[in-house]
């Protein structure tokens, strides 16, 4: 099984490891689960998640592929890439969910990416509880020596705090 390669993904170590790329409003924040107004996690193991604010809030990791022990032969192979992210509102104030991950050669310029539509959810409407996001990355050519993981969101209602979408769980992994 394959190993996932994000540091801190769920906040164990509070913001350790992660780049803050924006961190509006109250900035980011590590919660316990399920949090005021929120969802207990659907597996065990994962007790804690990110809280973004009322302004946008993005953090980033860029992994260095050889320095994680890939050599450039396995990795012009062109191994498959599999990313996942679980992200989740609370009961109380909409918010919005982004991100982004590229797959980047030594240079960090963009080979692939998967970047979805940014999710909007309303606890009015939508089941605000934990969703995973998945891709994998295939075909994508040869050349890859890092990957970029950028997500991360706000509230929609621009309140003061920690009431924008919730992050947790997330993973890449490199199948060689």
């Amino acid at each position: 099984m394959a190993r996932n390669l994000l540091r801190n993904p769920s906040g164990e170590e509070q913001m350790e490891f992660w780049e803050l790329v924006e961190n509006g409003g109250s900035q980011w924040k590590v919660e316990d689960m399920p949090g005021d107004c929120g969802f207990d996690f659907c597996s065990d193991g994962v007790t804690r998640y990110f809280a973004t604010s009322f302004e946008l809030c993005l953090k980033r990791q860029v992994i260095d592929l050889t320095a994680e022990g890939y050599s450039d032969e396995q990795l012009d192979a062109q191994p498959v890439v599999t990313v996942e992210d679980w992200y989740c509102g609370r009961t109380d104030c909409g918010c919005t969910y982004q991100m982004t991950v590229c797959l980047l050669d030594n240079n960090q310029e963009v080979i692939a990416e998967f970047k979805p539509e940014p999710v909007t959810l309303d606890p009015d409407c939508d089941d605000c509880s934990w969703k995973q996001v998945t891709h994998t990355f295939m075909d994508y050519g040869p050349g890859m020596r890092f990957i970029s993981f950028e997500h991360g969101g706000q509230d929609t209602k621009f309140w003061d705090g920690w009431f924008g979408v919730r992050v947790t769980g997330s993973s890449i992994t490199v199948d060689v």
